[in-house]
C-alpha cells in the first residue's frame, strides 16, 4: 500500500484530484491510501499547510509518505508561474503538482463522451479564459442542459465523470492535466520497478 499525502485548496480539488489519482493508480495496479491534509482555504492555506507539513516531516524523519500531491488552481497566473511558486519547496518525499489552469472545474468538461455517459448529453470542451467563476458556471449550465440538477455545483458528479473519462483524450486538450497525468504515471511506473 502506497501512502499519498494530498494538499488541496477546496472540496472540488479533493473530489477531482482524488478521483484522478485513483484512476491512474488503477492503471498500474497500485494500491494507494490518501492522507488528506486540507480541503478548504484556498491557495494561501495550501502553501501554509505544506510548509508546516514539510518541516514536520524533516523533524520526525521516516516514515515519509510515498508521494506528496499539491493541488491548487493557477488562478490566471499560469501553469508555469504557479509551478515555480510551489516547486521551490524542498520536500523529503517525492512531490508532484496538480495545477489546473485556470480552474479545476474545467477538467470535468474536457471529455464530452464521459459527460454524456453520466448525464445523457455531451458537452463541448471549454476554451481557456481567465474568469474566476467561468468553469463553475459552465459545469452547472451543462448539467442543467442535460436535464440534471447540480446539488453542489456539479462537483458531486466528479467521480462519475472521471471514472468514464478517456484520460488521454482529455489530457490532449489541456496542458496542465497532461503534465499531472504524466507525472502520476511516471511515479506509479517507478513503483512497479
Amino acid at each position: 500500500m502506497r501512502n499519498i499525502a494530498l494538499f488541496v485548496e477546496d472540496n472540488a480539488h479533493e473530489k477531482i484530484i482524488g478521483a484522478l489519482v485513483w484512476k491512474i493508480a488503477a492503471e498500474f495496479g497500485c494500491d494507494v491510501e490518501f492522507d488528506w491534509r486540507n480541503a478548504v482555504g484556498g491557495y494561501g492555506k495550501v502553501i501554509d499547510e505544506l510548509k508546516v507539513y514539510i518541516r514536520d516531516l524533516e523533524r520526525q524523519g521516516t516514515p515519509w509518505p510515498d508521494l506528496i500531491v499539491v493541488a491548487t488552481d493557477a488562478n490566471c497566473k499560469g501553469l508555469n508561474e504557479r509551478s515555480k511558486e510551489i516547486g521551490r519547496f524542498d520536500a523529503p518525499a517525492p512531490m508532484i503538482l496538480a495545477i489546473p489552469d485556470p480552474h479545476v472545474e474545467r477538467w470535468l468538461l474536457l471529455d464530452g463522451a464521459a459527460f454524456k455517459t453520466v448525464f445523457g448529453r455531451g458537452c463541448q470542451a471549454p476554451d481557456r479564459k481567465c474568469d474566476r467563476e467561468r468553469y463553475k458556471e459552465k459545469l452547472i449550465e451543462e448539467i442543467h442542459a442535460a436535464g440534471g440538477t447540480p446539488i453542489l455545483g456539479g462537483i458531486e458528479s466528479a467521480e462519475d465523470i472521471l471514472f468514464h473519462m478517456n484520460i488521454d483524450r482529455a489530457a490532449r486538450a489541456d496542458d496542465a492535466l497532461q503534465r499531472f497525468v504524466e507525472d502520476l504515471r511516471t511515479t506509479f511506473r517507478g513503483w512497479q520497478a
